[in-house]
């Protein structure tokens, strides 16, 4: 990486800019603070039509909201927005440097790794195709459009029966075991209680919107079906720098405290990379105390 410049240094680079980094961006260029976003544009939303669970955005496209969420971000002076991928993050003697995939160097006092996280999916013939659109993983962003209709949670493991008792308060819930979890006698009398229906028999394929086909060749029609996804941060950026993770139930995060920073210090981490599990909301949220503590960073160190 080359000697930084006026040009190419910054108070902070946010690495990311969907709904977190913009959160974080936003406080800092309040602060007017020079912040460099750099966003590769690959939102973890991005194949839901609607976003729902947002205070005033409900049911708005995730496209319409991170547009203008970056128009907003864009409009102050001292915010520079960099479409590409961070590949290469080190701490220097008093900065951090960070490269692009174009081989650009940039620096800063502090970072805010607002990475996003990618979805690894059972390899059941038709699930990937409908994810976000009839196939979903969060209740709470997709349950309620669902009109309290069928419900089927594909069992992917001890997370799933979770998934299964929550469920009922938005519909009709059968769990598909899918040879992946065996309840035991107190957990299927706990998921009787809440009305779910066991279904032992593998799934062979998933058609039409959400129809379970079995192997034994029945159909079974839903209006909805969930399943827990496995969650991976979707850059090396948090382990180049050394950054400590923890281990949840649906993959590994970066592990932050009270204010977001992570165990290296002046490396602060927000979204769905740095929850067990996350939504919109709690991105923005997480992204804007990234952002307020980023900066207090730079003035009381």
């Amino acid at each position: 990486m080359s000697m930084a410049s006026t040009q190419d240094h910054f108070d902070v680079i946010v690495i990311g800019g969907s709904y977190a980094g913009q959160a974080a961006a936003m406080q800092l260029a309040r602060a007017r603070r020079r912040v460099l976003v750099i966003d590769a544009g690959v939102r973890r939303n991005r194949f839901a039509a609607t976003s729902h669970g947002l205070l005033g955005q409900d049911g708005r496209s995730p496209d319409a909201i991170a547009a203008v969420g970056r128009e907003q971000v864009q409009a102050y002076p001292t915010v520079q927005w960099l479409e590409g991928t961070a590949a290469l993050a080190r701490r220097t003697e008093d900065v951090f440097a960070v490269q692009d995939d174009q081989g650009r160097d940039f620096h800063a006092r502090g970072l805010v790794l607002a990475l996003g996280v990618v979805d690894d999916l059972p390899e059941i013939d038709g699930l990937s195709d409908r994810w976000g659109r009839s196939i979903f993983h969060c209740p709470y962003c997709h349950g309620y459009e669902l009109a309290q209709g069928r419900i089927g949670v594909i069992g992917v493991g001890d997370v799933s029966l979770h998934q299964a008792m929550m469920l009922p308060d938005w519909g009709r819930v059968t769990l598909l075991i899918n040879g992946s979890v065996i309840p035991d006698e107190a957990q299927r009398g706990d998921l009787q209680r809440r009305g779910v229906i066991l279904e032992p028999t593998a799934i062979r394929r998933i058609t039409e919107a959400a129809t379970v086909e079995l192997v034994d060749a029945r159909l079974l029609a839903f209006d909805g079906l969930f399943v827990a996804s496995r969650t991976r941060v979707a850059s090396p950026i948090a382990e180049q720098l050394g950054c400590a993770m923890e281990e949840g139930p649906i993959g590994r995060y970066i592990r932050t405290n009270e204010f977001k920073e992570t165990s290296v210090p002046g490396v602060f981490a927000c979204g769905d990379a740095a929850r067990m599990a996350g939504s919109v909301s709690f991105a923005i949220g997480d992204g804007a105390q990234a952002g307020t503590a980023a900066h207090q960073m730079l003035i009381f160190r």
